[in-house]
């Protein structure tokens, strides 16, 4: 298999897929990328530490601050404590969580992408109120605003004419 049909193969399987939890696995949270494919996890349990990229993930999918994966640990590592067996997307979110399988400490993440997915699937049919001509009771508003600011500003008018104060910054006295 060639590099690039590789590459396919695994953008479409991470991004097509459903993935089974085995009883090893262990989902975690990535926190941040420490080089050398080499990434620092939260996991289930609170404990932090590193765990490997594969080399069929290298190069063929990326990972963000904040995303999920799916992790088997091995035992033979002292700081690498695990290898990342798959990487989660929302729809994979969103599954393990209806099988019930997610674990509680990440519950607030998956409630958050519940409403993302909800917005988006209600946001395409509509259509966004900028998008809209105004509607007549917002003609209405707009005039009634438009007469108040008018008798605002003869107000204004009126108490200036009244107060005539000398400035000692302008070149002449004010005249009358």
């Amino acid at each position: 298999m060639s590099a690039a049909t590789k590459k396919r193969y695994i953008t479409n399987k991470v991004g097509s897929e459903f993935y089974e939890l085995a009883e090893e696995d262990i989902i975690a949270q990535v926190r941040q990328s420490r080089g050398n494919n080499l990434h620092e996890v939260l996991d289930q349990n609170g404990d932090s530490y590193v765990v490997s990229m594969p080399t069929k993930f290298r190069k063929a999918v990326w990972l963000r601050r904040d995303q999920f994966v799916v992790v088997r640990p091995i035992a033979e590592g002292d700081k690498v404590k695990g290898e990342i067996e798959y990487i989660l997307d929302q729809d994979n979110v969103l599954y393990i969580r209806e099988l019930g399988k997610w674990p509680s400490c990440f519950e607030e993440h998956a409630l958050k992408m519940t409403r993302e997915a909800k917005r988006g699937k209600a946001n395409d049919k509509m259509i966004d109120d900028d998008m809209l001509p105004p509607s007549e009771s917002e003609e209405e508003d707009d005039e009634s605003e438009d007469e108040i600011e008018d008798t605002y500003d003869e107000d204004e008018e009126t108490d200036d004419e009244e107060f005539d104060t000398y400035n000692p910054n302008r070149m002449q006295a004010p005249s009358k």
